[in-house]
């Protein structure tokens, strides 16, 4: 009856330390085995791991990315600008021994890390850089974070910075900085469309001052523009190109009535020189009295009285 529960205990103790033996690894982890207090070099995968019961002592090791905020970390620029900048840190596990052995604790050690080299880049960089050049900023701040961290078997993913607070002075300062940059591209691009124009007028007024009907053909088409609007009231200027236009196409005009005058005149006198004696004379017909001008009136006149005093005698 001994001998049974003697055996029986001893059954237990075997299946007991079998059981103890036992152990499983998840999909995101990794097993660092210590045997008598030394690091195996074999790292245990995912899945059901045996060890010695009392002997071996395993270690489970995330290597998932884990994703730590930097804590707001205050700082004075290059250019003497006080900022507080936040960043986020992404990073995992690359070498479990190494993360296990090397380091006591990995995760507090790549937060102290994270910080002092956010406030290193904080100190080398001026303000512009932080608003508005963060790309180059975080590959500065990861290269920064990864030196140290390759040694304890961790491997930086990225590290991004994600707020930059600044003092309210600074930021009116730098609204009113944006401001005056925006004026004065405002200014520069309405002189640069008023230095165009003035071109394309100038340009215009060449090809006008060549054809001269071009210039009124475009007062008449402003004159159609503005009479569209019912409720406007249209004041024609009279333009000193107007009256020139007119006058040279009056010009042709009265040199062709001139020589008409002239030549009746000529007629009117030859017929005085043919005509008989005691035939009466008559001045030829001034068609349109008021055209004519003083001298061609003085030389009909003459005409005239030269054939009465024929006639006479």
């Amino acid at each position: 009856m001994i001998i049974n529960i003697v055996l029986g205990l001893i059954a237990l103790l075997i299946i007991w330390t079998a059981l103890s033996g036992i152990r499983i690894v998840n999909q995101v982890e990794r097993g660092v085995v210590f045997r008598l207090g030394q690091a195996q070099r074999k790292i245990r995968q995912p899945g059901l791991n045996l060890i010695i019961p009392v002997v071996d002592r395993m270690k489970k090791v995330n290597v998932q990315i884990v994703t730590m905020p930097v804590p707001v970390q205050e700082g004075i620029t290059r250019d003497n600008v006080s900022v507080q900048v936040d960043a986020v840190a992404y990073f995992r596990v690359q070498d479990p021994l190494r993360a296990a052995v090397q380091v006591q604790n990995y995760l507090f050690a790549v937060e102290q890390v994270a910080q002092t080299s956010l406030r290193s880049i904080i100190g080398k960089s001026e303000l512009d850089d932080l608003l508005s050049n963060r790309e180059e900023l975080n590959r500065g701040l990861a290269l920064m974070i990864d030196s140290p961290a390759l040694g304890w078997g961790i491997h930086i993913d990225r590290v991004e910075i994600k707020d930059v607070h600044l003092p309210e002075s600074m930021k009116r300062s730098v609204a009113r900085q944006a401001e005056a940059e925006r004026e004065r591209r405002a200014r520069v691009i309405t002189a640069e469309g008023e230095f165009q124009a003035s071109r394309k007028l100038a340009d215009a007024s060449a090809i006008m001052s060549e054809t001269p009907g071009a210039l009124q053909l475009r007062l008449l088409q402003t004159v159609v523009e503005v009479a569209a609007e019912k409720s406007s009231t249209l004041v024609m200027p009279l333009p000193v190109e107007l009256l020139r236009f007119f006058d040279r196409s009056a010009r042709p005009a009265e040199h062709a009535e001139s020589a008409q005058h002239a030549e009746s005149v000529e007629s009117a006198e030859r017929g005085a020189a043919r005509s008989p004696a005691g035939e009466p004379r008559e001045l030829a017909d001034p068609a349109t009295p008021e055209l004519a001008s003083a001298d061609e009136i003085v030389r009909r006149s003459f005409a005239y009285h030269a054939g009465e005093e024929t006639d006479r005698r």
